[in-house]
């Protein structure tokens, strides 16, 4: 599957097939709107207690992740687009509205409020694709105390999981430079969307695409596919499934050829390519999905070259990750890799230790003391240094009005509740991604490397952090 595999940017690929088809294109990021009630009952509790006591003045709220997994040594933030079409979307129909009142849990000043909601807070984010480390703010919320706290549940369900996601991709990258990587994990998602947004984060990641239809429909991504097994089967032989699949797709075929003798059916490929090849009928790939990948690649990779087929790749998928990526196939002479499950459900590292915190309310910077939990007050900003020959060096976690050295990365995507510019694009995106992750030292681009990249906390939120602790001993 060479890169001759990309559709165009007017096309649509089939994902069993990689063949181009012509048809019209789903409206761009379209993802259906979840509802108001995809919520924690504790944020409808909690709001119907502010509106009450009339807490309603400006609050700052933060999404951080307080600590890596053990297995990363990076972080790589996604999810943004998703998060502030919800922001732009979120309302409560009269349905939901007449359910909630149904309950009997909820005052009439909560229904109301929510019959008449819109979100007109600010957003502060880390652009797609930026790298992100622990305690370092990746979302930050301005508004009312009540909306900022109403979006809790959603707004990290949806950056946790795309970040998640990214960040396992982005190691596979990493493991697998200049090869061909195809999100295979639709069927083992944790649910639709779960499949559908691990298509994007992956594809912001450095992905060539996806074999999620839906993906290329909504995003414009890429899809790619091949065949199953149960093809070969339903055939009276392999050849002639093989055949059957080449007459039907004549230019970008990839053939599964494990289902029972791989190197026989390597042979048996090339038998077919030279019969068919004088009618302009080719294969672009065949597919290793079982067995000892690497050697078997190497094998089909003589039979392919020893009888005028130089031009198939190879593409092996089947329980890969980018452990086995980086460690396995350094020299298998392999062209693409189909990552499904692990990818999907990030399999080593299935959660981050994210949260969203409360770190002002009415122009008081605020702390949680909660041992291990602890977090760092205040409005905040990141600031990245590089070396001279653009590699990261370390952050520093300041208060926002610090000036420090570096790149500051939070940077306002959203103010009353509306986008101050359009989002950018996928591709702008994934070139964002590809720019941070050749940044990483080398020291952090090994599937294995640990935690470990500094970051500093400024002398001026240290003494912010201080002054609050000594506030809360005094009562």
């Amino acid at each position: 599957m060479r890169d001759s595999c990309i559709p165009p940017p007017s096309s649509t690929a089939s994902a069993d097939t990689g063949a181009v088809l012509s048809s019209p294109t789903i409206q761009p990021h379209a993802m259906p709107q979840a509802s108001g009630l995809l919520t924690d009952l504790y944020q409808l509790t909690m709001l119907d207690a502010y509106l009450d006591a009339d807490l309603r003045e400006q609050a700052v709220f933060e999404f951080f992740v307080r600590r890596l997994p053990g297995n990363r040594s990076f972080l790589m933030a996604a999810g943004l687009e998703q998060l502030l079409d919800y922001l732009e979307r979120l309302s409560f129909s009269s349905i939901e509205i007449e359910w909630l009142a149904s309950t009997g849990r909820f005052s009439s000043d909560l229904l109301d409020y929510l019959a008449g909601f819109r979100f007109r807070g600010e957003v502060r984010a880390m652009p797609e694709g930026t790298l992100c480390f622990e305690n370092e703010p990746i979302v930050q919320v301005v508004a009312s105390l009540p909306e900022a706290q109403l979006i809790e549940t959603r707004l990290i369900n949806l950056i946790h999981y795309q970040t998640l996601i990214a960040s396992k991709a982005a190691r596979c990258v990493l493991a697998a430079p200049a090869k061909m990587l195809v999100d295979f994990g639709l069927r083992r998602a944790h649910g639709a969307e779960a499949g559908l947004l691990a298509a994007r984060a992956s594809y912001i990641a450095g992905f060539t695409g996806t074999s999620t239809v839906l993906a290329e429909a909504a995003f414009g991504i890429p899809i790619f596919g091949t065949m199953a097994h149960s093809f070969i089967q339903a055939h009276a032989s392999e050849m002639e499934a093989f055949e059957h699949f080449v007459r039907t797709y004549p230019d970008d075929s990839v053939l599964l050829i494990d289902t029972y003798d791989t190197l026989a059916a390597a042979r048996a490929v090339t038998d077919l390519v030279k019969r068919l090849r004088p009618q302009g009928i080719s294969v672009q790939a065949v597919r290793l999905d079982s067995g000892d990948l690497p050697a078997l690649a190497t094998e089909v990779r003589k039979i392919l070259d020893g009888n005028g087929c130089e031009d198939i790749s190879i593409f092996c998928s089947g329980s890969l990750d980018e452990y086995i990526l980086a460690t396995e196939f350094r020299e298998a002479p392999v062209d693409g890799f189909g990552i499904g499950t692990h990818l999907d459900v990030s399999a080593d590292a299935p959660y981050l230790d994210c949260v969203y915190k409360i770190e002002e309310y009415a122009g008081t910077a605020r702390r949680k003391k909660s041992p291990g939990k602890e977090t760092w007050p205040g409005r905040k900003q990141v600031y990245r240094r590089h070396d001279a020959d653009g590699f990261m060096q370390g952050d520093v976690l300041a208060e926002i009005q610090d000036d420090c050295e570096g790149r500051a990365l939070l940077e306002t995507v959203m103010r009353d509740g509306e986008r101050l510019a359009p989002s950018p694009d996928l591709t702008a995106v994934r070139e964002h991604s590809a720019q941070a992750l050749a940044g990483l030292p080398e020291s952090m681009r090994d599937p294995f490397a640990k935690p470990g990249y500094p970051v500093e906390i400024s002398e001026t939120l240290k003494a912010l952090a201080a002054k609050i602790d000594r506030a809360t001993e005094r009562g």
